[in-house]
């Protein structure tokens, strides 16, 4: 598939010479030898192998692991690129954290009439659970992950924001890991920023979000829904990596007003409950009653303020993306500032006027569900047969308030090593920041996941996409 502009090289300039980033990895990647690089993409792919890197895939006849594609070249972003991509992260995470605790209370937005009350009122994500009652430290959105592409030397578009339970951390950290061990001298002779205290960072942004009634250090867990979640292996690194307890529903309970775990010297209180459980699954006695996954009686202890839960239940009205196109009039709204970053154009369907315009140019646009992840439920209309576009069409006209349309971006490109050499493929980068009532932290990185499929726009590792390690330089 081949857009209409050309694609920006992240790499090289049009005349081919390495950009300003990548001028010390040209250097060094001019005297590789093709054999010893190809040998050193399997050993990647043996290290992953046995170190259990793999996620699951759903929606098929029988869901299956499968390995992630790491691929060797990395992804290079200057200090001065970085600096200008956090401040606006920092700017979205504010805004967007603001807006949570307005909805949830006074909701002075809707009374501006900023955004539509209905988009909130009718929204699934929103919980009225939520409503009259502040988190600890009003935090909502503790660990975010920020989906960023690129198109031009200055042009950085947010693709989306994940304020439920992002997820990918993991691999970025993996990565780096690998290239330190496969190419060592590269990061002798570049400086490049860590990813390393990410873990670290972590848990003492938890531990610092912790109820106000908590004494002494925070007692942190990770609750995972079990081995069959497609990011069983995150949850389990994670907790390993911070030195905390990772549990399941069945471990947890309320113990005198508080949730404890089950322990070999009886039960524990837990302060913090990193949380990689959807809403509805939370609480049975809450939400979804026939979950097995959550806490009965959780939510109780959460309002009564003796627990923090990251991320808070009800921020998923975040990630809505008919909410997303309302972004920088909210960042505006809170801060009284321009978005820092822009928002891609957004084509809300609920709108008669977007709707037939969409539909008048469905072959050009990107549809998306409005709550949909990972790829799935969406439409890219210049990849799409005639069959294709005549069925999204009626899916459009029988549920327009489920859909948002984009159009079709040039995404930037780095390249992939391939057996004939460097081949550019586009890509997208999720940084990860972590909020705590003590401020913003912003990982010098992130993930970057590459589309390898040549002309594909599709990055997902569900939809067959791989990752690189993310470096941005030192000054």
């Amino acid at each position: 598939m081949t857009t209409k502009k050309p694609h920006f090289s992240e790499m090289h300039t049009s005349s081919g010479q390495p950009r300003p980033p990548y001028v010390g990895y040209d250097a060094w990647f001019a005297k590789q030898n093709n054999e010893r690089l190809a040998q050193k993409s399997k050993e990647a792919e043996a290290f992953f192998r046995r170190t259990g890197i793999t996620f699951n895939v759903y929606g098929e006849h029988d869901a299956e692991e499968r390995l992630i594609p790491f691929d060797l070249v990395p992804r290079i972003i200057s200090s001065r690129e970085w600096t200008k991509l956090s401040k606006g992260i920092e700017q979205r995470i504010y805004a967007i954290n603001a807006f949570l605790h307005d909805i949830y209370n006074r909701q002075e937005i809707l009374r501006a009439g900023i955004i539509p009350t209905e988009l909130i009122a009718q929204n699934d994500a929103f919980l009225p659970q939520m409503m009259d009652f502040s988190p600890p430290g009003n935090i909502y959105t503790h660990i975010v992950g920020t989906d960023i592409v690129r198109t031009g030397e200055d042009d950085f578009f947010v693709l989306e924001d994940n304020a439920r339970t992002p997820s990918g951390v993991s691999y970025m950290l993996e990565n780096r890991e690998t290239m330190l061990q496969m190419f060592p001298e590269l990061f002798s002779s570049i400086s490049v920023q860590p990813v390393s205290d990410y873990p670290k960072n972590l848990r003492r942004s938890l531990e610092a979000s912790a109820p106000l009634g908590c004494t002494g250090r925070p007692c942190v867990a990770i609750l995972t829904p079990g081995i069959h979640n497609s990011a069983y292996y995150e949850h389990s690194f994670l907790a390993d990596q911070m030195g905390v307890e990772l549990v399941e529903g069945h471990d947890l309970r309320v113990v005198d007003g508080h949730i404890a775990m089950r322990t070999t010297k009886g039960y524990k209180t837990i302060d913090v409950l990193y949380r990689r459980v959807d809403d509805e699954y939370l609480d049975p006695l809450t939400f979804n009653p026939n979950s097995m996954l959550g806490v009965p009686g959780i939510m109780d202890v959460y309002r009564a303020g003796n627990i923090t839960i990251a991320n808070a239940p009800g921020t998923g009205v975040a990630d809505d993306k008919a909410v997303y196109s309302y972004i920088p009039e909210i960042i505006k709204f809170y801060t009284g500032e321009p978005a820092i970053l822009k928002n891609v154009e957004t084509f809300r369907c609920s709108e008669p006027q977007a709707l037939q315009y969409v539909l008048d140019n469905l072959a050009d646009l990107v549809v998306k569900e409005v709550h949909g992840s990972g790829g799935y439920g969406m439409l890219v209309g210049p990849a799409a047969t005639k069959q294709e576009l005549s069925d999204f069409a009626d899916k459009l006209r029988s549920r327009p308030n489920n859909y948002i349309a984009q159009p079709t971006l040039s995404l930037s490109t780095v390249p992939i090593f391939t057996e004939s050499g460097l081949a550019p493929r586009h890509v997208d980068l999720r940084p990860f920041a972590l909020v705590s009532p003590n401020g913003v932290n912003i990982t010098s990185g992130g993930l970057t996941r590459v589309a390898l499929t040549e002309g594909s726009l599709v990055v997902n590792s569900s939809q067959g996409g791989g990752t690189k390690d993310t470096w941005v330089l030192e000054d």
